[in-house]
């Protein structure tokens, strides 16, 4: 099974232009997020067929691929985790918050099946369609940097348009990237499950939406260093190669 990366990075980006040149500036979610899976299905048609497409749609509910169930806690709250810390250590340093932050709880069942089916719209084509020729290629870790500053460019149009400053996306880039590299190590970990990486990329959605107050006061810095870190010693622990031979096992 042949797949190119290179026409299925180009053929996204194709698609997003017109939807960057009429989209409202003050969307909070672009309307691109739908841009990978559709050139996913694209190229999988013209590369395997009808069949090759109803394959990659199964692969969205593949959770009977996750052999160990531990790997759902990490894939469900490490993105919370994450945001729990950034929020911890903005208090110390006395950046700014809310005395009286707005934390939607109850909205969480909701807000998690809206950015389960948003995530679908961008992982089927970042995890299920170029991921695995990618480490075919590469190893684990240069994919999930590859992937991370591709995905990364994508996203500089929808926060210019936003308003963000070159500062603020550049910060952001390098939690964009981690991520990225922790998606390729959850995948890896749960026997290549897309169902997987689907939930860990709504998870974070649903983070940002629950931090104060629906991720105004969220700071690209702080959160963008905490999930460096976090990237960096998945990568020791379990190595650049596959980010699936722990270290310790």
């Amino acid at each position: 099974m042949h797949r190119s990366t290179l026409k299925f990075f180009a053929l996204v980006f194709a698609l997003s232009i017109p939807i960057w040149l009429i989209e409202p500036r003050d969307w909070p979610i672009s309307a691109s997020v739908g841009a990978p899976l559709i050139a996913a299905f694209i190229l999988v048609y013209r590369e395997e067929g009808g069949g090759g497409v109803r394959r990659l749609l199964r692969r969205i509910i593949d959770q009977k691929r996750i052999r160990k169930k531990i790997w759902y806690g990490p894939t469900i709250f490490l993105m919370p985790v994450i945001f729990l810390l950034t929020y911890g250590v903005m208090r110390l340093m006395g950046l700014p918050l809310p005395n009286k932050p707005t934390i939607p709880l109850l909205l969480i069942p909701l807000l998690f099946v809206l950015f389960f089916i948003l995530a679908i719209g961008e992982e089927v084509g970042w995890t299920g369609y170029v991921t695995d020729p990618l480490q075919d290629r590469w190893n684990a870790l240069t994919t999930g940097i590859i992937l991370g500053l591709v995905t990364a460019i994508w996203h500089f149009v929808s926060l210019l348009q936003m308003g963000r400053t070159p500062a603020w996306i550049a910060w952001w880039a390098l939690g964009s990237v981690s991520i990225r590299i922790l998606t390729v190590w959850l995948y890896n970990n749960t026997g290549r499950s897309l169902f997987a990486a689907i939930v860990f990329h709504a998870m974070f959605n649903v983070s940002f939406a629950l931090f104060p107050n629906f991720g105004s006061y969220w700071d690209p810095t702080v959160g963008g260093v905490i999930t460096a870190i976090a990237a960096v010693i998945v990568t020791f622990l379990w190595g650049p190669r596959t980010l699936a031979r722990y270290r310790y096992a």
